[in-house]
């Protein structure tokens, strides 16, 4: 099972996601980071275990107020080692430096531009987005497998922050669907005990956050993974 940490960024600070209410996230002071500022989030991470993946949302890009493209920059040029799948909302093919991998996420995209991703030429991460209604953005997404990579997290945002525990159901329907596919976990990761669950259906990889800064998984869990 490989964790991945995820770092939220908002107005320049890194902050607590939570079932999804953007609106109401706030700067990161928890147990095992005390300060917002996203060197000090990674090294903490880092101090926990040699994370060689990283995830980041852009989260002023995905809600249409401004961006962390220079800030997001410096970051990869600092830990040129360490891959960062980056969602930064709407992307078109542009030259990135060569540990930024794009996270491209239905929400942000529509049934009238998703071929777009085309161009990409598979060369990034799917997110199928959910919220409590349902499927999120471009609904073909969801079932137009010649668009996918082989990589694609399903994130439910609705557990984000929540300590609900992952969508195992809806993670193995796309497990079994799908075999020859990656599936990722997003979204209610509390403990070792889920990501044990998960890699009984045949997830083999999850995004957390919150159970890291908590310490509910921490350098003993992951060596016990």
């Amino acid at each position: 099972m490989k964790i991945i940490p995820v770092i939220d960024l908002k107005d320049g600070v890194v902050v607590h996601a939570r079932l999804g209410m953007r609106e109401h996230y706030q700067p990161i002071n928890t147990d095992l980071c005390g300060s917002p500022d996203i060197y000090q989030v990674i090294k903490a991470f880092l101090d926990i275990n040699d994370f060689d993946t990283f995830y980041i949302a852009d989260l002023n890009v995905i809600t249409g107020q401004g961006d962390h493209e220079r800030l997001i920059t410096e970051v990869l040029t600092a830990f040129p080692h360490i891959i960062f799948w980056i969602d930064s909302g709407y992307q078109r093919v542009k030259n990135h430096p060569n540990n930024y991998l794009p996270v491209l996420g239905s929400e942000c995209y529509s049934d009238d531009n998703a071929l777009e991703l085309k161009a990409f030429n598979k060369r990034f991460i799917l997110s199928l987005d959910y919220s409590l209604s349902g499927k999120l953005g471009a609904v073909s997404l969801f079932s137009e497998q010649d668009l996918w990579p082989d990589t694609i997290i399903i994130m439910t945002l609705s557990r984000v922050g929540s300590h609900q525990g992952p969508d195992l159901d809806k993670l193995n329907g796309f497990c079994r669907r799908y075999p020859h596919k990656q599936f990722i976990a997003a979204g209610g990761i509390r403990n070792v005990a889920d990501l044990q669950a998960l890699k009984q259906i045949g997830v083999q990889q999850a995004l957390v956050a919150s159970a890291l800064h908590s310490g509910m998984i921490g350098r003993e869990e992951i060596k016990t993974l």
